[in-house]
């Protein structure tokens, strides 16, 4: 099968990269190449659906941008697609003095990025719209929402294939070669020549970049997010998004309470490293995907450097009990009995040689080729900002 891009990876990055494609290049022939047997699968149709607003990027930096950039886009792709979503509004607490510089400069990098309607508040006012929460200040930010990302793929998928594109699921990309004019794609099905490739994998995205340039410089380590439920009676206890202000060492935002556009409220997640990359369950393993994190040099200097954060996360993941305990710094009220085991998402966290975990996407563009690396949260409310800053990078001769 020969085609002119080929994008490999049907999560919201693919499809918001692949509806922005056809409509640049609506002569060009265009395939999405998806393993599962549905689209969304993975982090996509596994994430909390929050709408961030972009209050914690470094201004200036690729996710400061196309978050910003991303959210505008969502919210009027979703308007004008009858998508549902619900800007509800998220408070950034404070439990502890030490911790009010930081949600001061957070406040500010939030100005800084043009977020409107921001405000601090004190304890007061803090339980004036949060009567449980345990604070002494916080921001309130008024642009946080949610949504079901699964239904924005839906829909992404089908202006793909209604502008000419084509979506091939049930297809697994086992080899990537490259020849003077063609990349040549060897899949469980078929192979493909294209003039361009995309790889949008997600959890994958090494393996793919390194199919195609052989030994890169970033290895994706799978971090398991757990989540509970709260129980019906114990809902009240949660009226916006409440999150705690970050750790600035650490790129997970700690434990958090969401509200679901399908009703209820999730509390969570932890970040515990997983010993396969789509392993969702305590249970899940893959020996060949856990030596490869294992032995890679950089994940070798996270494990020793955040060796005691990497302990708590387990025990959490083990213990009910602890995970309440670091629940009720932001709710005191809440019980152990209030929460029921819910669904686990797996973060797609990308780590180079010297131990960084990178903090900021990461394209890599090569001539006949564009890796996305690394597109943690916020990807999926970046997405339709970051496919068009890919099609923008695109050049192909009509």
């Amino acid at each position: 099968m020969n085609a002119d891009i080929v994008i490999i990876g049907g999560g919201i990055v693919g499809l918001a990269t692949g509806y922005h494609l056809v409509q640049k290049y609506p002569t060009k022939k265009l395939l999405l190449l998806e393993k599962e047997g549905e689209l969304a699968y993975h982090q996509t149709g596994n994430n909390s659906g929050v709408i961030h607003s972009g209050l914690y990027y470094k201004p200036g930096s690729l996710k400061a941008k196309n978050c910003i950039e991303g959210y505008h886009m969502l919210l009027k792709f979703c308007d004008e697609n009858n998508i549902a979503y619900d800007l509800c509004g998220k408070v950034v607490v404070a439990t502890e003095i030490s911790e009010i510089d930081r949600l001061h400069d957070l406040y500010n990098r939030g100005i800084e990025n043009g977020l409107e309607g921001l405000e601090l508040l004190d304890e007061k006012q803090l339980k004036a719209i949060e009567p449980y929460l345990a604070g002494i200040q916080g921001i309130r930010v008024p642009q946080t929402g949610i949504i079901n990302y699964k239904d924005v793929c839906t829909k992404l998928a089908k202006k793909i294939e209604e502008n000419g594109g084509e979506i091939h699921l049930n297809t697994r990309v086992n080899a990537i070669e490259e020849s003077d004019i063609n990349v040549i794609i060897s899949t469980s099905n078929q192979r493909i020549t294209g003039k361009l490739v995309i790889n949008c994998a997600g959890l994958y995205s090494d393996n793919i970049a390194s199919m195609h340039m052989g030994k890169i410089d970033t290895k994706i380590i799978p971090f398991r997010g757990e989540y509970y439920e709260l129980r019906p009676e114990a809902e009240h206890l949660v009226k916006h998004l409440i999150y705690p202000v970050p750790d600035p060492a650490f790129p997970f935002l700690g434990v958090h309470f969401t509200r679901m556009i399908s009703g209820g409220i999730e509390a969570g997640p932890n970040a515990v490293f997983a010993f396969k990359k789509e392993g969702y369950k305590r249970t899940d393993f893959n020996l060949k995907e856990l030596f490869s994190s294992l032995l890679w040099p950089g994940f070798q200097k996270v494990m020793f450097k955040y060796w005691k954060t990497g302990l708590g996360e387990m025990y959490r993941s083990f213990s009910k009990k602890a995970f309440t305990k670091a629940l009720q710094r932001l709710i005191p009220e809440l019980k152990e009995e209030h929460l029921v085991e819910a669904p686990a998402g797996v973060r797609a966290q990308a780590c180079d040689r010297t131990g960084g975990l990178l903090d900021d996407f990461k394209l890599i563009t090569e001539k006949r080729a564009i890796h996305v690396i690394n597109a943690p949260s916020p990807a999926a409310t970046s997405s339709l900002s970051i496919g068009k800053t890919i099609a923008d990078m695109v050049f192909l001769e009509e």
